[in-house]
């Protein structure tokens, strides 16, 4: 058997446009007279399509496009995609056959935790699917199936000779550690081959890897599809040689380590969401610091320098070296559209705006609310760049800052999508250090040199949070890992540090809920996978 896998970029809600690029896979398949064409999870309408799964006109248009793909003839097509029937939705599987759906598998275990609403959605199935294809039996499974024992039994004790399990397995730092451990020893366990096809593509708040493989029934990996590129791959299996498997197009590559495989989740994310969403390119404002910098570096790598607009804008309180080191950084990505605003002016005329009312306010302290109009001063001149131009805005801000609320809500946390919002400070220099590894492009000055917003004489991030190797193991025991400050304290950290990241943690959850999206790379990210309340009494 030829089979075709076909790890698939789609646009979520867009069936025209997804049912277009699976019929021009599926005739490049049929000219390299293959038998079985497989593609991931729910990839006609791509996953996950959420509530437009409740739109009136979602089935019939979803009808119209598989239809569209039933005139395909002399190939099996494993098509993932909802199944409805009366009031309920199933997350399903066709097997399409000369015009004709020959079987049907639904999902049967509907993940419920961290970004999954599976169960809010889909109802669980409870049969089997083999069907043949001359002496072969072939099973089919829905990502979270082959996480569990009991779905691959039942295939295994009809008797098949191949397991197909179709995935939107989101990326996580070490997530394709843990899928090719229980995929391996699902295949050892079975004594059966395993095709695992995962779809690739930055969808919201969530970056798809792609790295579909095939193990045979003693785990060993015989077909590896590469990470985070849409590939038309395709794989001779043959069952009478010990389920031993070669590829025709050399598809054995090696999955990324661990900074190279971060940093191109993080560019791809932002590639998709510009393209996906229409823009016409990024906007950034730059601070001469590590955070803007390694954005601007994902910019450049996922959209190119013609696409991106950098905004420079100092106040009193910017040094020269800042100047120097954003002036350095966008000559050597040759960014054209590099503008320098000075701020002093507009932050004078609001002080004086709002003098004679704080005069007459009964806290009259030397407090942060003049550094925060210096962030929300730039915000504005940001958003009013990015509505002129049709640019999509980039924040910059990384979980550190917001995992603590040092970041100022309607200021530097403006814009519509974050690319660091899931990147610990420790993970910024880390991927900086890796991206300058391959082209000297970040200035050394700004990753050595010690953090600073800037906004008053003096200032380090230090002033205010502890060191960050400290302080991103302590949001990592309390967001991850889900410990008290109690628990942490126990581990030898130090107890002032705990708790006031604690305190912060919990105070700026308002901030979080209003935040722009972006791409989770960690166990646990502020995105749909962290639900806190607001207003909560509750001590961390």
């Amino acid at each position: 058997m030829k089979i075709a896998v076909y790890q698939f970029n789609s646009i979520v809600g867009d069936l025209e446009f997804n049912t277009n690029k699976l019929v021009n896979a599926i005739k490049e398949a049929q000219e390299n007279k293959a038998d079985l064409f497989v593609c991931p999870e729910l990839c006609i309408c791509g996953y996950s399509p959420e509530d437009l799964l409740f739109r009136k006109d979602f089935p019939s248009r979803l009808k119209k496009c598989i239809d569209q793909l039933l005139l395909t003839k002399n190939l099996i097509i494993l098509l993932p995609t909802p199944h409805y029937e009366k009031s309920k939705i199933f997350n399903s599987v066709y097997v399409i056959y000369n015009g004709d759906i020959i079987k049907r598998y639904d999902k049967q275990i509907l993940p419920n935790y961290e970004i999954f609403d599976d169960q809010r959605y889909f109802t669980p199935g409870s049969s089997t699917c083999i069907f043949n294809w001359n002496s072969l039996r072939i099973g089919v499974l829905i990502c979270e199936d082959i996480w569990a024992k009991k779905p691959i039994n039942k295939i295994q004790q009809l008797g098949a000779d191949l397991v197909c399990v179709v995935n939107a397995s989101p990326f996580e730092k070490d997530k394709y550690e843990k899928r090719i451990q229980v995929v391996t020893k699902r295949a050892t366990e079975a004594n059966l081959p395993i095709l695992y096809v995962n779809c690739v593509g930055g969808q919201d708040d969530v970056v798809y890897d792609g790295a579909s493989f095939m193990t045979n029934q003693e785990g060993a990996i015989c077909y590896q599809s590469h990470s985070f590129k849409e590939k038309l791959d395709y794989i001779d299996f043959n069952a009478d040689f010990n389920a031993k498997i070669h590829t025709n197009y050399n598809s054995i590559t090696t999955y990324p380590p661990y900074e190279e495989r971060i940093y191109t989740a993080l560019v791809i994310s932002i590639k998709d969401y510009v393209y996906k969403n229409g823009f016409k390119g990024v906007v950034l404002g730059l601070s001469g610091g590590i955070d803007s910098a390694l954005t601007l570096a994902l910019a450049y790598d996922a959209l190119g320098s013609e696409n991106i607009t950098a905004i420079m804008m100092p106040s009193n309180y910017t040094s020269e070296i800042s100047l120097e080191d954003a002036q350095q950084m966008v000559n050597n990505l040759e960014i054209k559209n590099y503008h320098i605003i000075r701020i002093d002016g507009l932050l004078n005329n609001f002080k004086n705006s709002l003098s004679h009312m704080f005069s007459l306010l009964p806290n009259r302290k030397n407090d942060v609310t003049y550094e925060n109009l210096q962030a929300r001063i730039r915000g504005t001149l940001l958003m009013a760049i990015s509505n002129k131009c049709g640019y999509l805005l980039l924040t910059t801000s990384n979980k550190s800052e917001t995992a603590t609320g040092y970041t100022t809500l309607y200021g530097d946390m403006a814009g519509g999508f974050a690319p660091l919002k899931d990147v610990l400070k420790t993970t910024v220099y880390a991927l900086s250090k890796w991206r300058n590894s391959q082209q000297n492009i970040i200035p050394e000055r700004i990753i050595e040199r010690a953090p600073s917003a800037e906004l008053r004489e003096n200032q380090t991030d230090q002033d205010f949070l502890p060191a960050y190797d400290t302080l991103d193991v302590i949001i990592e025991y309390l967001t991850e890992d889900n410990l008290s400050t109690e628990d942490i304290i126990k581990t030898g950290l130090n107890k002032n540090d705990v708790l006031k990241i604690g305190k912060l943690l919990k105070l700026n959850e308002y901030k979080r809920k209003q935040s722009a999206i972006g791409p989770k790379i960690t166990r646990r990210a502020f995105t749909k996978d962290w639900r806190y309340p607001v207003t909560s009494g509750y001590e961390l």
